[in-house]
Formats: structure tokens, C-alpha cells, sequence
């Protein structure tokens, strides 16, 4: 704070001296006005003025410094503001970002699962390992929901020539998560390089949905990590449902059965645009039985076959992380494959 000047009483002179006297008065003045602060006592006496360069902003960096570790993450944090029954999602930096990506654009895509069809878009101010992106985002959705809903942060990295390639992407539950609002979270990005197979096995697809044609189009590209019980063929049968009703089911060819397996084959089901909100395509990976011959003769039989993993895709009635998420992309970029790895899960 900037103490008022002190002025020494003197004895009043001639008219040079009182002269004088206004001459240092008027520059002290000038003085203490350039210090002034929003508050003063008459018209100009200054009580005290904050100074900005004691109180630096540290950068992003020194605050929230992304933790020790090679995978890339994620920094945010959430808060839902009851009164307005609004979600507040502050996108803040990433960390540890792959060397390859380092000279590209950064782009994130937020969504708030199951309904947020369209996504919100946040493009980091800078490059490098730990791009930042200090941006806010509001969702609109009420109490009741926010519990039920996945906060989804899809990374992308734009090349010059404004190709985008996944880097990965972040599935965030909202439930008991809302409780410690605004607290910066860390969270590692999913990406295929790291992902684990599951139990049962993974299976890469494509979908694609043409609006115009009225045709969905599903390309079962590669499957592994299964776990196999003989050498018999494997073959991917995928249905089409609506509601509770199987519309079409179609196979793939078979393949010889291996714990790697790389089927593309493409299967086509026609699918009206009024549907893409009640219908689902559900995929099981079959192991063909053993063929046994007759006693003592033919006709021989073959053994029902073994079903190895399931998986389905669909809208929120039928499916949820990224199932859900890979149904969502296919119906906002028609006319364009949209591939993701899912993980199988036991027969139902």
C-alpha cells in the first residue's frame, strides 16, 4: 500500500518561495497519482493500490502438473450447479501426449451420454507433450439424470492437411462423482495400443450407416485373444434387432480357428432412419462344432456350435460405453466407417 506524502510546514515567504512550494507539491502529486488506487481520501490521496506483479498467475503447468507415468491423460473437473440444473465441465490440458502427435493440432470432443448426440469441440491453444486447452463447457440436463449420465472426451490429433487420427478418449461416469465439485481430476486415455484383451476376447468393427440408401453396413475386421477349444473354424453371426424382434441375422465366412483372426468381411442390413433409435445389432462370435461321423454309416452330423463372446451396439436402450458411443458416432458421421475394438462378453 502507498502512504499519502508528507509534506513539511514551513514558514510562509515571499511569493517565490510559496511559488516554489506549489512546484513540489504539484509533483509529489503527480507522483502519488500515478500509484493511485480505486479507493482515495478527498480527490486524490491514495489509501492503497493492489500490486499485480506481487500476485503472478502460475502457469497451468506448475499447478496441475500431470503425474508421473508414460500414458497419456486427461486433466478436468466437473461441477453441477443444482439451481440451474446445468453440468459445468472445464476442460483443462492434457499430459504426456504421444512424440508423434507432438507437431499436430489437438482436438477434443466432449459429449454427455446417452443423449448428447452432437459434440462439443475444444482445440488446444498450443502443441506439444501437454497441449492445453482451459475451456468451459455447460450441459443442460437435469438432477435426475446427471447421475445416470457418462461424461465422453474423444482426443483427436488434426494433421496439416486436416486429417484426424484417435489418440483416445476418456469414459467418465457421473455417478458419485459430482460430490467434490470442481476438483482437477486425472484420467488415462483408453487407446488401442494399450488396451488389454478381455476374458473373452476383442473384436475390431466397422459401422456405417447411409441415410440415403437406408442401409446399415457392419465390417467384422479383425478378433483376438479368444480362447479356443479345438482347431474348428470361426465364424462372426450378426443380428439385426428392432425392439424385441430379430429382423435379419447374417455369417460371416469362416475362418480358421486361431487366437488372431482377420475375418473383413462385410454384412449389410437395410434399416429405416425412424429405427436408428429402436433398433440394435448384436454380434456372437461362433467356433463350429466337430463334424462326427454316423454309426456305422453316414449321414454324418456336426455338433451345435460354440459361442465364444458376444457383443452389442445400439442406442441407449439396448447398450452403454462404447457400444453406445460407437452407435452414436455412426448415426452424426453418415456415409463414414466409424471403427472401434469392443470387448466380448459371455452369452447372455
Amino acid at each position: 500500500f502507498t502512504l499519502p506524502p508528507g509534506f513539511t510546514a514551513r514558514d510562509h515567504g515571499g511569493p517565490e518561495e510559496e511559488e516554489e512550494e506549489e512546484e513540489v507539491k504539484a509533483e509529489a502529486r503527480r507522483d502519488v497519482l500515478a500509484h493511485r488506487g480505486s479507493l482515495s481520501v478527498r480527490s486524490w490521496y491514495p489509501v492503497g493500490t493492489l500490486l499485480a506483479g506481487l500476485y503472478p498467475a502460475p502457469p497451468l503447468n506448475l499447478v496441475v502438473a500431470p503425474p508421473p507415468g508414460m500414458a497419456t491423460r486427461l486433466c478436468f473437473s466437473v461441477e453441477y450447479r443444482h439451481a440451474g440444473e446445468q453440468l459445468a465441465v472445464s476442460l483443462l490440458r492434457l499430459g504426456n501426449l504421444p512424440p508423434r502427435f507432438h507437431g499436430d493440432g489437438t482436438l477434443a470432443e466432449l459429449r454427455l451420454l446417452p443423449d448428447d448426440r452432437r459434440p462439443r469441440q475444444a482445440r488446444a491453444r498450443c502443441t506439444g507433450p501437454d497441449p492445453e486447452f482451459n475451456d468451459c463447457f455447460v450441459f443442460q440436463v437435469s438432477g435426475v439424470c446427471v447421475s445416470q449420465s457418462t461424461l465422453s472426451v474423444c482426443v483427436l490429433s488434426v494433421k496439416a492437411d486436416g486429417k484426424r487420427h484417435a489418440v483416445g478418449r476418456v469414459l467418465f461416469p457421473l455417478e458419485g462423482e459430482l460430490g467434490q465439485a470442481g476438483r482437477v481430476l486425472w484420467r488415462d486415455l483408453e487407446t488401442e495400443e494399450d488396451a488389454q484383451c478381455s476374458e473373452q476376447g476383442d473384436v475390431q468393427l466397422s459401422l456405417c450407416y447411409s441415410s440415403s440408401l437406408q442401409r446399415l453396413s457392419v465390417v467384422v475386421l479383425k478378433v483376438r485373444g479368444l480362447q479356443l477349444s479345438s482347431d474348428a473354424g470361426v465364424c462372426v453371426q450378426a443380428s439385426l434387432q428392432i425392439h424385441a424382434q430379430v429382423v435379419k441375422v447374417k455369417r460371416s465366412c469362416v475362418v480358421t480357428g486361431e487366437a488372431e483372426l482377420s475375418l473383413n468381411h462385410k454384412m449389410t442390413f437395410k434399416l429405416r432412419p425412424r429405427h436408428l433409435d429402436e433398433a440394435c445389432l448384436r454380434l456372437e462370435l461362433l467356433q463350429l462344432g466337430q463334424i462326427h461321423s454316423g454309426d456305422p454309416a453316414p449321414p454324418r452330423r456336426r455338433t451345435p456350435p460354440v459361442q465364444l463372446g458376444e457383443c452389442v451396439l445400439g442406442p441407449f436402450m439396448y447398450a452403454r460405453g462404447l457400444q453406445l458411443q460407437h452407435w452414436m458416432d455412426m448415426v452424426n458421421t453418415a456415409q463414414e466407417p466409424v471403427t472401434l475394438w469392443h470387448k466380448l462378453s459371455r452369452a447372455t
